[in-house]
Order: C-alpha cells, then sequence, then structure tokens
C-alpha cells in the first residue's frame, strides 16, 4: 500500500511539472497600431495585453484591454474608446488559437509559427491566421507578429466627416514576452 502511494504522489508531482514546463504566461507585452492616410496618421500603443501559450497543446491566446491604448492626443483616445470601439461596452479584443507547430522553448532557436483561431474585436468574432516569430533563449521565448485588421469585418464604424482621417485598414504590431507559468 505504501508502494502505491508512492507511486501516485510520484506521478502527481510529475504531471504538475510538466503542466508548469508546458505552459507560458506574459512577462510583457507591448501591442500597437497604426492608421495611414493622406490626412492624418494615427498611432497608439498597449502595454496592459496578457497572453497565456501551452506548448503541450499548441495554443495560444491574448487579451488586449482596449483602453489601455494610449495616443499622442487626448482627443483621438477619447473617440478611439467612446465612438469606435466602444471600450465600455467592449472592453477587450482577444484570440485564441492553435498553434501550427510544435515548439520546445527549453531550446535557444527561432520558430516561424502560424497560428489560427477566433478573434474578437467589438463584440465580433472571425476566423484569422496570423503568422509570426518565436525567439527561445534560457527558457524564455518572445513572440512578435505583425497583421492587418480591416474594420469592416469588426464592425467599426467610422463617421463620413471624419472618414479620410482614418484608415479602412488598421496596421497591428504585437509583442509578448513569455516566461514559464508559476504556480502560487
Amino acid at each position: 500500500m505504501k508502494l502505491v502511494s508512492t507511486i501516485i504522489l510520484g506521478l502527481t508531482m510529475l504531471a504538475g511539472q510538466s503542466f508548469a514546463q508546458s505552459i507560458y504566461t506574459t512577462d510583457s507585452s507591448l501591442v500597437s497600431f497604426f492608421s495611414a492616410t493622406p490626412v492624418e496618421n494615427i498611432e497608439a500603443f498597449n502595454t496592459a495585453s496578457t497572453s497565456l501559450l501551452n506548448v503541450a497543446k499548441k495554443e495560444i491566446v491574448f487579451r488586449v484591454p482596449i483602453s489601455a491604448f494610449k495616443f499622442e492626443k487626448p482627443l483621438m483616445q477619447e473617440h478611439f474608446n467612446e465612438n469606435y470601439l466602444e471600450s465600455d461596452k467592449y472592453p477587450y479584443a482577444t484570440f485564441k488559437g492553435k498553434l501550427s507547430d510544435t515548439l520546445d522553448l527549453t531550446k535557444d532557436t527561432i520558430y516561424n509559427v502560424t497560428a489560427t483561431g477566433m478573434m474578437n474585436i467589438h463584440g465580433q468574432d472571425r476566423a484569422e491566421s496570423f503568422s509570426g516569430m518565436i525567439v527561445c533563449k534560457k527558457g524564455r521565448a518572445k513572440l512578435m507578429c505583425d497583421f492587418a485588421i480591416a474594420l469592416r469585418n469588426y464592425n467599426i464604424k467610422v463617421p463620413k466627416v471624419v472618414f479620410a482621417n482614418i484608415a479602412e485598414v488598421i496596421e497591428v504590431k504585437t509583442y509578448f514576452e513569455f516566461k514559464p507559468y508559476e504556480k502560487k
């Protein structure tokens, strides 16, 4: 009986260790977007985004708080939150997807990856596929991914009076630093 208890305890500890080693969480992040038009360029930055990477299941999720985007002009930030993204009603943009490749973040290497899944912006779900790069070094990982978002795909309406000031397709850049998840 003592042997059975010891084996069960050992398996439980191993399962806990493998879980912790396959889960990575955000250490820091930067999500930015850029809208270029002949009339005006608009750029915003967000350092409050979070992400979780499950290497064993080849899954990635991220959550971007909309109201955390910072603009050069306070009026742009106000219009962005109140009129376009309605951040009181839709506080987050999210993505949940599957990675195309098996990763080993314990090895110092670079992976070119694709994640396919569901993006939610402004309350609208849409299947998306994004390509990026994961750089692994000393048990940590950095994910960089650039992509474009068409406003119409997420039911983001731009009033005709300012239509020339805002691009129909917004360039998005993401950067997430991951560290192994530590159970608290």
